[in-house]
């Protein structure tokens, strides 16, 4: 079955087109100093609809589906996964389903011009996989929330307009249904701050550079009661019916850092000679190569199924998983051979190699671990036995 049509082509071209000519020339200059993503750049994404690929036109979006979005998404990441991974701030936004309609106009066609972009504030530092366990807590006082609680791995806190804070508005636990009284918050603020009463710092990470990864700690920050987005108590539902769409996106961000290691490599080894000869006649560079490709490809058909089963709306949480944990590990494969074809010079900061290295190697941590993604297809080819 072919996935590619006359108008995906046109939408994949214009992105690569996009992603050589603006992104990566700015990718190699920021990366190595850890740079943030300019807001020209941020306008000409906009410019290009790519914050709101996947938001209806009637609210100022191209109204494409989860295909396109991953056809953009591999080529962006091919320049810098951070970019890539910024128009989800406008496509992937939580809760949207839960919104009301009022909600929906008045924040998704900003959302879709770019001048409304957030960040996602789930994770804890006791809580990552086991979402359930969170336990930042909003109380309601009057016609506001009070937030109160630490967060972290918050990429883009600063840069954002808005946090959308996952807190716990029932402090009544019952231990078999963890899940239940989690509630979704659009914090907004202003561009380049945090929010009145919320304290953060840089997390030092070693890749991911173009935006700042935050932990915050919201000390009584108080929003209006119109901030809750969505059924009170039931976010963790909103969070999970989007994993498929999002474990997609990752899937993309892996092949296109794989792609860019791929390119890299095959340049380098037609014009690194040793022996008299470009190291590109050379078997074992010539089977790497070959073998690095397959893999890409193999990624690349198995996340158009997904797409095409999402925008379907089919259940696939299981090839999604597939996709998510087959794409991410092939691209911590695929960087490392590609750092290893340019040798010593792959282990500098002079070659775009290194980034592709390290950016892969968080794709097999983000979106779900990779353990969690086996646990994910084991339990649905065992349909829930032996847990």
């Amino acid at each position: 079955m072919s996935y590619m049509t006359e108008e995906r082509r046109m939408i994949q071209e214009a992105a690569r087109e996009f992603a050589m000519r603006e992104v990566l020339p700015i990718a190699n200059k920021l990366d190595p100093v850890q740079g943030d993503i300019p807001r020209e750049l941020i306008g000409k994404l906009a410019e290009m609809g790519y914050f709101g690929i996947t938001i209806p036109e009637e609210y100022g979006g191209l109204g494409l589906g989860c295909f396109e979005y991953c056809l953009i998404t591999e080529e962006l990441a091919r320049a810098w996964m951070s970019v890539a991974s910024l128009i989800a701030r406008g496509n992937s936004l939580i809760g949207r389903k839960g919104m009301s309609e009022e909600q929906k106009k008045r924040y998704m066609t900003r959302m879709a011009r770019g001048e409304f972009l957030g960040a996602f504030a789930l994770s804890e530092p006791n809580t990552g996989s086991d979402v359930a366990s969170l336990s930042c807590r909003a109380k309601r006082d009057g016609d506001s929330w009070v937030i109160t609680g630490n967060k972290y791995w918050c990429t883009f806190a600063d840069g954002a307009d808005y946090i959308m804070v996952m807190a716990r508005t029932d402090p009544n636990i019952d231990p078999k249904r963890r899940h239940l009284g989690i509630s979704a918050f659009m914090v907004e603020k202003p561009r380049g701050e945090l929010p009145k009463n919320v304290q953060g710092s840089p997390i030092p990470k070693i890749g991911y550079f173009g935006w700042k990864t935050w932990e915050l700690a919201f000390d009584n920050c108080r929003v209006p009661a119109d901030a809750l987005i969505g059924e009170e108590g039931k976010a963790f539902y909103m969070v999970t019916s989007g994993l498929e769409k999002a474990r997609a996106h990752t899937a993309a961000r892996s092949i296109g850092l794989a792609r860019g290691g791929l390119e890299d490599a095959l340049v380098y080894a037609q014009e690194r000679q040793q022996f008299s000869k470009p190291i590109a006649q050379f078997q074992a560079i010539r089977f790497k190569l070959a073998q690095m490709a397959t893999e890409i490809e193999a990624a690349r058909q198995l996340m158009y199924y997904v797409c095409d089963q999402i925008d379907q709306d089919k259940r696939c949480d299981k090839e999604a998983s597939m996709v998510k944990l087959f794409a991410s590990e092939m691209s911590e494969r695929v960087t490392s051979e590609a750092l290893q074809i340019h040798g010593g010079a792959g282990y500098t900061k002079l070659y775009a190699v290194e980034r592709y290295w390290r950016d892969a190697r968080l794709t097999k941590i983000f979106e779900g671990t990779s353990e969690i993604q086996m646990k994910i297809i084991s339990d649905n080819l065992l349909g829930g036995k032996y847990q």
